[in-house]
């Protein structure tokens, strides 16, 4: 499965990177988009769900990266009001793979 990580910074400056086990998350966030906290978990919750789905259909079982990073942005998102500001900085694609 084409994987790829994404980073954004939280409304306190703190950068994290993230990890989608699929391509997924591209439909879902965008580079240089800024978000409410809010909508971002969610987006991220759906994008890393249907990642999960994806490796399950294809390997039997559910990713656990996938699963711990939203966890990651839900425990991350836990210290900001909702309606605070993320801002997708990048969209990371593998080696050799551009878009």
């Amino acid at each position: 499965m084409p994987e790829m990580h994404f980073q954004v910074r939280w409304p306190d400056g703190a950068v994290q990177q993230c990890y989608s086990p699929s391509t997924i998350i591209e439909d879902y966030l965008e580079a240089g988009g800024v978000y409410t906290v809010a909508d971002f978990v969610e987006r991220s919750r759906q994008a890393l769900e249907i990642a999960s789905d994806r490796v399950r259909a294809k390997f039997g079982m559910g990713c656990t990266a996938a699963a711990g990073q939203l966890a990651e942005i839900t425990a991350t998102s836990d210290g900001h009001r909702a309606d605070d500001r993320v801002t997708v900085e990048a969209l990371i694609h593998p080696p050799g793979r551009t878009s």
